[in-house]
């Protein structure tokens, strides 16, 4: 199989890792995405196999015991989300980058796991109160979702010291430029 190179792009829900990362991937046609699994229900307009895989908590349980993912996590009570292995591997063969778009504790594993090979970007919003406006405005989540998102963002901004990098998205056209650059970067070397 041949080693590639992964590009991880991690934050709290609402702090625009979504749209840096389909900014790059209209601009580097060298990324392709890695379609993560799901056990939630599709939100709006979203597509199984293009933005997710959405399976069964059963299905999903068993492609753990059967080690399918290189990383899963539960992450709000009853969903679950995580990669698979032969997802990387698919893409791989294309000879293209593995670009991410991926919570922040399934980041980290990806880095702990593929080191050197990958690139871990933490990106992070103007502030946590920002953050509960972009959340509240996008009008997907019930209120005891929001709260349990809000909670999840504080823990999550204690993790951005152990990523590589730092991507501030204080204005989304500079994020997206600085984060094709180090993407460019990364990927060259």
């Amino acid at each position: 199989m041949p080693e590639g190179k992964l590009v991880i792009f991690s934050a709290p829900s609402g702090a625009g890792k979504t749209t840096i990362v389909h900014h790059l991937l209209s601009k580097m046609h060298e990324l392709e995405f890695s379609i993560s699994a799901t056990t939630r229900e599709a939100r709006g307009d979203e597509r199984d196999g293009q933005d997710y895989y959405f399976i069964s908590v059963e299905e999903f349980l068993h492609k753990i015991a059967k080690k399918h993912f290189v990383e899963f996590e539960e992450v709000y009570t009853g969903t679950f989300y995580g990669t698979l292995r032969e997802e990387i591997e698919r893409i791989w063969k294309t000879g293209k980058t593995v670009i991410f778009d991926i919570d922040v504790e399934g980041g980290l594993h990806l880095k702990r796991k593929y080191g050197n090979q990958a690139l871990a970007i933490f990106v992070q919003p103007p502030s946590l109160e920002v953050l509960k406006e972009r959340l509240t405005g996008r009008g997907t989540d019930s209120a005891k979702k929001l709260e349990e998102r809000f909670e999840k963002a504080e823990k999550e901004l204690n993790y951005a010291p152990r990523f590589d990098v730092i991507l501030k998205n204080h204005d989304l056209k500079t994020a997206c430029d600085e984060a094709e650059q180090l993407v460019k970067n990364f990927i060259n070397n």
